[in-house]
């Protein structure tokens, strides 16, 4: 053999410079056979190309320069792509034609043609789900002769499987369309991609394990796995221990993962046989039991009521030497707690301090709640003492709260006191729920002397503890002591917040000292705070509930001006400090004026507008009161009806006794 070579090369170099350049050509080697009489003419013989090198399996190695030619020129129109103003992707572009089409030349000019495994090689390398499944349903009019294989099938499934497209579904579902009808049959491989791919539906699994059997697929070890744990991501563990039981006579197990994901769906579904029956093939098929897998049948015990196999299943952990972490020992005792056994849940607790494992809220809160409900909450002390080198200020906070709130406020005050010896620094959290269940169990001497104290800890009182004594203060009346608390934080407190102002307006209005009403008022005015229609409301119902009637309307007004709109309780106080004394007229024109503004009168505010009628005789205008009443869709209470009865009786008493509204404490309703 030898080079092609003419007598005239030199015209055919010339001409070949006129002709358009080829981006990618393939070199041949050829025997002359012939040449004419006049020397322009000659014919050659170039032998078929050699065959690719092949792996130790048989089949053709990939070339790797054209895996990298074609890749760079798919990934260069992706470049274009995404610098330009091109569609973005899955709505295709003249960029992805243009790399097609060059592309197809490149393809066009080999020898051999493109294999399936450097197909394979190119999605790998493209790593796009939009642009290889373009590359992939291409192939075929990309290069001659080629056809997709099982491996280019696998490739662009595992490219699919990890694709955000919301239609990646259907397009795997359209791939394996393909390969029926094509009648490709497809690998174990094929099949494990597809259960991975369609983990939770039932019908898309069902058909992976058909094509299993219709391609003639044993399923392995790893493909019963895929199956089990697709069923569990679906919450399904019924198919789930279906499938492993299934794959547990062909005699194939599970790794420890998969076991205790498998354990856990079924107690979390209290399938306790079906999950005893898991554990102890765990302990014959030489996959021992972690101390997870201990963890999960303990809790599952201790669900079930069985607290007395869930600690054998924890000494057996303890036996084995496995490591006992704080999941471990919150399950054992709260699967005690649930059997309400108080010293084995303390015996536990011991130990779980004795390894040096730190308790936590959750750990504290099972105890506590343990000893409350079985009348043993003087035991708490053991517990604290147990554990006293763990004991952190949020611990003692986390108590004093649950404490509180459970009602036990006396041992909330003793922990806390014992948190204030040993802790020179507070804890705002502590000192908060402390403060709470003081105020809510009307201790406000203790709650006035911890304000007081607070700070020799290192902790400034704020504005909202301020206020929660405030109002502790204005439950049980003490008036004078919340002056002296108000003055005291007025020189060295937080600054007040509209809360405050509003508990002090009232607390002072209940008790009728009016004067110390309208200074607190004037000094919110002159604040940074601005009064709210609850600051109105207080005020207007001290004015006039204690005579000066004309100062509360003119207050109403100023709330208007304000760009306050007065609601169901500004009217309804308004309209009764007018009905009191006789001024029904004027309270039948507030009525009227709040229905104009489209605020919608309750059963107090009829009440208390058919009493003013009642009393003043006029029958005839509260029964037209009480049929409008019935037809807004109010219901009357036992106050409408006694009011009723008065005025078809007749009867107009004077002396009234009244009732405190349940809700305010402030604003009353009439009664008989």
């Amino acid at each position: 053999m030898r080079r092609l070579r003419g007598p005239r090369s030199h015209l055919l170099a010339a001409a070949s410079l006129l002709l358009p350049r080829r981006l990618y050509a393939t070199k041949y080697t050829a025997r002359v056979t012939s040449i004419s009489p006049s020397g322009r003419f000659l014919s050659a013989e170039v032998p078929p190309p050699p065959p690719l090198p092949t792996d130790v399996r048989g089949y053709p190695i990939p070339r790797r320069d054209l895996i990298c030619a074609a890749t760079n020129i798919l990934l260069h129109s992706r470049r274009l792509r995404n610098s330009s103003s091109l569609p973005p992707d899955g709505e295709g572009g003249v960029g992805d034609d243009d790399a097609f089409s060059r592309l197809s030349g490149f393809f066009h000019s080999l020898s051999p043609s493109l294999t399936p495994s450097e197909a394979s090689e190119i999605l790998k390398s493209i790593n796009c789900p939009r642009l290889g499944l373009k590359f992939f349903r291409s192939c075929p009019s990309l290069s001659p002769n080629f056809q997709h294989n099982a491996f280019t099938y696998n490739r662009i499934l595992l490219i699919l499987s990890k694709s955000t497209d919301p239609d990646r579904f259907d397009q795997v579902r359209s791939i394996v369309d393909e390969m029926e009808k094509s009648h490709l049959r497809g690998t174990i491989s094929t099949v494990n991609l597809l259960i991975g791919i369609f983990g939770g539906s039932t019908e898309d699994l069902d058909k992976c394990v058909s094509l299993a059997r219709k391609w003639e697929l044993k399923l392995n070890c790893y493909t019963y796995k895929c199956l089990v744990q697709a069923h569990l991501r679906s919450y399904n563990s019924k198919n789930a221990f279906d499938v492993y039981w299934e794959m547990r006579r062909r005699g194939y197990k599970l790794d420890i993962f998969a076991y205790n994901m498998l354990l856990d769906a079924l107690a979390k579904d209290e399938k306790v046989d079906e999950a005893s029956k898991v554990f102890d093939d765990m302990k014959r098929k030489w996959c021992e039991p972690d101390e997870f897998s201990y963890t999960i049948l303990i809790r599952l015990n201790g669900k079930i009521g069985k607290p007395d196999e869930a600690m054998v299943l924890f000494q057996e952990m303890m036996e084995k030497g496995l490591s006992l972490n704080l999941i471990s020992y919150n399950t054992i005792i709260e699967a005690l707690a649930r059997g309400c056994m108080v010293d084995k849940v303390i015996y536990i607790f011991s130990k779980m301090v004795k390894n040096e494992c730190c308790p936590n809220e959750f750990t504290y809160s099972i105890i506590l709640n343990l000893l409350v409900s079985e009348g043993q909450l003087g035991r708490l002390d053991e517990v604290i003492e147990m554990s006293k080198k763990f004991l952190n200020k949020s611990i003692y906070a986390y108590l004093v709260r649950m404490l509180s709130k459970s009602g036990h406020a006396g041992e909330a005050h003793r922990l806390f006191c014992n948190m204030w010896i040993y802790h020179d620094q507070g804890d705002m959290d502590a000192y908060m729920s402390m403060l709470e269940s003081l105020c809510s169990s009307g201790k406000t001497t203790e709650a006035l002397e911890l304000l007081q104290n607070i700070q020799e800890k290192g902790v400034d009182p704020n504005t909202m503890m301020y206020n929660m004594v405030f109002s502790a203060l204005k439950k049980s009346k003490q008036i004078s002591q919340l002056h002296d608390l108000y003055e005291k934080m007025k020189l060295d407190g937080p600054s007040p917040d509209i809360f405050t102002y509003n508990i002090l307006i009232s607390s002072f209005g209940r008790v009728g000292k009016v004067d110390e009403t309208v200074k607190v008022f004037e000094e919110l005015e002159q604040s940074n705070c601005n009064p709210d229609v609850v600051s109105y409301n207080t005020l207007i119902n001290c004015l006039g509930k204690n005579g000066d009637l004309d100062e509360a309307h003119i207050r109403f007004k100023e709330m208007q001006e304000k760009g306050l709109n007065p609601d169901v309780v500004t009217y309804s106080t308004l309209i009764e400090c007018f009905g009191k004394t006789d001024k029904v007229d004027m309270a039948y024109c507030l009525f009227d004026e709040m229905l104009a503004k489209g605020c919608c009168p309750n059963i107090v505010t009829y009440n208390i507008l058919l009493d003013c009628l009642e009393r003043c005789g006029r029958t005839a205008q509260a029964v037209d009161l009480y049929a409008q009443l019935k037809q807004q869709g109010l219901t009357p209470d036992s106050i409408t009806y006694s009011l009723l009865d008065r005025i078809q009786s007749g009867s107009h008493r004077k002396v009234r006794v009244r009732r405190k509204n349940p809700i305010t404490g402030w604003i009353v309703s009439p009664l008989r």
